[in-house]
């Protein structure tokens, strides 16, 4: 029986990334040794560096003065880098959910913080619009797609200073304009690669400003001067990301991206509004591409188990929702084909059919 990922994260990768990643984890490009035990100094894998962060640029369309730099430790890591290296009178958060939450957490032991929007009222089921940026802040921290409430900032934000956005799980699925960004990063493993390694998009002269010691392992600029090889980079999960990054040019970029992501929405969303035992969570407005939330109307919420059990049984993968919601939660990042959300439309229609 085929299966279907709709994983959270990791997430689903292009059968052919797949493939090329473990053929070069059994030999690396004819050395005889495979790549988990190459050196991320031999001369066969600094290409693989450079031409992942030339395909990150190009992809993008980065700007002049931006540098793409492959660091450890997830978004996690960077909720403490980011006012480290960029905090010094207080910062902006958009608060839409729970990593947002904990960005803002972790920059209030650097200094002030002012959120300037929250849709905690309302779960998280909504993105706030119309709120004022403090002008005198020196940067506005957003989450511009919510895995667990299902909630995304599409659009980029005019602001009078610099954005700086985790876009861990909707990168590369839709153009960004980066002139309007001081910083952009993410864990990679929900739209780039495997799990293990963070990507950052940083403004270089917006670094070297803050008045506080910063120390060598968690200064961007470490990173910028030795091109991610200050210390042993997670090589396997760059040479995955360089495949995908490969995949995504040649169906056509970011904009072939947006394209289909919107496709996948319509047709599950679709069936979510359409369907008499399921209803959407997130505010029609604030729908997430990425992750679509949904959960049984209260007259059927005694049938979730048996829609899981049966999802299951028609090789739906990971569409149980996350331990804080509760719910379901298909995830339809770049790799997930239009068949498979056929396939999660048909499994909703025969279990509506059966009750």
């Amino acid at each position: 029986m085929k299966k279907y990922n709709f994983n959270a994260g990791p997430s689903i990768l292009p059968r052919e990334v797949m493939e090329a990643t473990a053929a070069a984890c059994l030999e690396f490009e004819g050395s005889g040794l495979s790549l988990m035990e190459t050196s991320h100094r031999a001369k066969n894998f600094q290409p693989v560096v450079d031409e992942a962060v030339a395909l990150f640029k190009e992809l993008l369309d980065i700007p002049e003065g931006y540098s793409v730099i492959f660091l450890g430790g997830g978004a996690s890591l960077e909720f403490c880098m980011i006012p480290y290296n960029f905090l010094e009178k207080k910062a902006a958060y958009l608060n839409t959910g729970v990593w947002a939450t904990k960005a803002e957490k972790e920059a209030k032991l650097f200094g002030e913080v002012v959120e300037v929007a929250s849709s905690k009222d309302k779960n998280f089921t909504y993105i706030p619009k119309n709120f004022d940026i403090p002008a005198d802040a020196d940067y506005l921290h957003i989450t511009s797609n919510n895995t667990i409430y299902g909630t995304e900032l599409r659009k980029d934000l005019d602001s009078p200073i610099p954005v700086i956005a985790d876009m861990s799980s909707d990168i590369f699925s839709r153009p960004v304009d980066v002139s309007k960004y001081g910083m952009i990063y993410g864990g990679a493993q929900k739209n780039l690669s495997m799990a293990g390694v963070t990507f950052v998009v940083v403004k270089e002269d917006l670094l070297g400003k803050v008045s506080r010691p910063i120390p060598t392992m968690l200064d961007y600029r470490t990173h910028i001067k030795k091109g991610s090889m200050f210390n042993t980079p997670p090589t396997v999960p760059i040479y995955c990301a360089l495949q995908n990054l490969k995949w995504i040019k040649k169906q056509g970029g970011v904009e072939a991206m947006a394209k289909l992501a919107k496709q996948r929405a319509d047709i599950v969303y679709g069936e979510i509004d359409r369907n008499k035992l399921f209803v959407g969570t997130a505010e029609e407005d604030s729908r997430s591409y990425m992750n679509l939330t949904f959960v049984l109307k209260p007259e059927y919420q005694d049938l979730q188990d048996e829609f899981m059990a049966f999802a299951t049984e028609k090789g739906m993968v990971g569409v149980k929702g996350h331990r804080d919601v509760g719910g379901f939660r298909a995830s339809c990042y770049n790799a997930m084909t239009i068949e498979g959300c056929q396939a999660l439309v048909a499994c909703m229609k025969e279990f509506e059919a059966k009750h």
